[in-house]
């Protein structure tokens, strides 16, 4: 690592660096952890129209009537526009954080109003739960696959994230139970588990009933923290999921909620529940991060739980994404019965697992060409895993764009398993053989 060189005025300037980047060398260690994901990186071309993307998470924000949002706005403005533009409480408007509560009554957990700190999205709850933490080194347990926006966070600060497989049951306790003594037998340090229990991202699955106590059981007697992110647990299609980790050790778990997919993604308003020590140190990490959050997006949203049925809304949400559900699997039953997936009983994700001879990353430039776009497994582990399996999102296309997605993914699939036979017994496949099997050019993405 090269030196800063002092300049004749007596600042310092950048040293050699790289012609991309002059101040590469004066970065902290940790920036070494930032990186694009997969998920972002797949914006570009998923946001083509001509794409049908069953990649990204988007809520169908359409399914709100402009009305509902136009209407809080404007009462809103009349009522509360002078506190709405101005500084608020680092620990976020009162008036919302009490309702907060009733929304999280939904599913059975109690709290008090100075138990909630507001975030930036559930996303900022769980940097600041990191950052509070987290040093350099740290084990983080995690299932595996898990969200991509938390391992993300995880590899900024530069923890080891340990992932522990799942079933269609959730996250199996022998594992975690593994998992805690091989990493103490190491001799690292756990300083939680994060998961996410109800209709999980990417892997679609909930955490059963039975195994929520025996987690939360293993936790408490071991000494870890649950972090329990719970963006998806109302929208669920047939019934409600099981009560939150939350409601059976208050003390031992931090609740993270958020509006983005009960409401709309981009008033960034989301929330955390945790032990009184905790909560304290989250409102101080919130202040020296953002100084408060949004007092108009708060005041909006709270003008909107208080004026507009949001109950339901958010059934409304439930019935254009369980339609959205039956025609993904509908459309996998008749275009590739050859793969296997699970069946969400909500949220917006099936996850499914390809034939071992295909790599869902190495598939992906055949999707670009064939204009549909998917997230491939990889990017939900911090270990490289996930080669066989791809994230499909069926929140925001139409059950239309669905089953053509599905379609055209079907002769992604089709092509790769015909390339993989051709080159059988060659050797190994190289990206250049890849590049000149697939003799279609690819469309202008650019």
């Amino acid at each position: 690592m090269s030196d800063l060189q002092p300049a004749p005025g007596g600042d310092f300037q950048p040293g050699p660096g790289t012609d991309l980047d002059p101040w590469l060398d004066t970065y902290a260690l940790r920036a070494s952890g930032l990186a694009a994901s997969e998920v972002r990186a797949l914006f570009a071309v998923a946001s083509r129209p001509e794409v049908v993307s069953l990649a990204g998470g988007m809520p169908y924000v359409r399914a709100i009537p402009r009305e509902l949002v136009a209407g809080a706005f404007d009462r809103m403005l009349l009522a509360d526009a002078p506190a709405a533009l101005q500084y608020g409480s680092g620990q976020g408007l009162p008036r919302l954080r009490e309702q907060i509560l009733e929304v999280m009554a939904e599913e059975g957990i109690t709290a008090s109003v100075d138990d909630v700190v507001t975030t930036t999205g559930s996303q900022q709850a769980i940097d600041l739960v990191t950052k509070l933490f987290v040093d350099p080194g740290d084990v983080i347990l995690a299932e595996g696959p898990s969200y991509v926006g938390a391992l993300g966070v995880f590899k900024s600060y530069q923890a080891d994230v340990v992932h522990l497989s799942m079933d269609a049951d959730g996250l199996v306790p022998e594992l975690l139970e593994a998992a805690i003594r091989e990493q103490r037998a190491a001799g690292k340090r756990i300083k939680f588990l994060y998961t996410i229990p109800n209709f999980h991202n990417p892997a679609g699955v909930t955490l059963s009933a039975e195994r929520r106590p025996q987690i939360v059981e293993i936790c408490r007697r071991e000494g870890v923290l649950i972090v329990e992110d719970n963006p998806y647990g109302l929208i669920w299609f047939d019934a409600p999921p099981p009560p939150p980790m939350h409601t059976l050790n208050p003390d031992g778990v931090v609740y993270l909620g958020s509006f983005s997919k009960t409401f709309a993604p981009g008033f960034r308003v989301g929330w955390a529940v945790a032990p009184h020590a905790v909560r304290e140190k989250l409102v101080l990490a919130t202040e020296s991060a953002i100084l408060s959050p949004s007092s108009f997006n708060h005041h909006l949203i709270a003008e909107y739980l208080e004026t507009v049925d949001w109950r339901a809304q958010v059934a409304r949400f439930r019935d254009v994404y369980r339609e959205r559900r039956d025609a993904m699997l509908a459309a996998l039953e008749e275009h590739l019965p050859r793969l296997s997936w699970n069946v969400p009983d909500g949220g917006f994700y099936v996850w499914v697992r390809l034939p071992e001879e295909l790599h869902s990353k190495q598939m992906l430039p055949r999707a670009v060409r064939e204009l549909v776009a998917y997230t491939p497994g990889t990017g939900f582990y911090a270990d490289g895993q996930g080669g066989r399996e791809m994230r499909l999102s069926f929140c925001y296309p139409t059950p239309e764009f669905i089953e053509e997605g599905v379609r055209r993914l079907a002769s992604v699939v089709d092509g790769e398993l015909e390339l993989v036979r051709q080159f059988a017994g060659t050797g190994s496949l190289t990206p250049r053989d890849r590049d000149r099997a697939v003799a279609s050019p690819p469309p202008d993405l650019t």
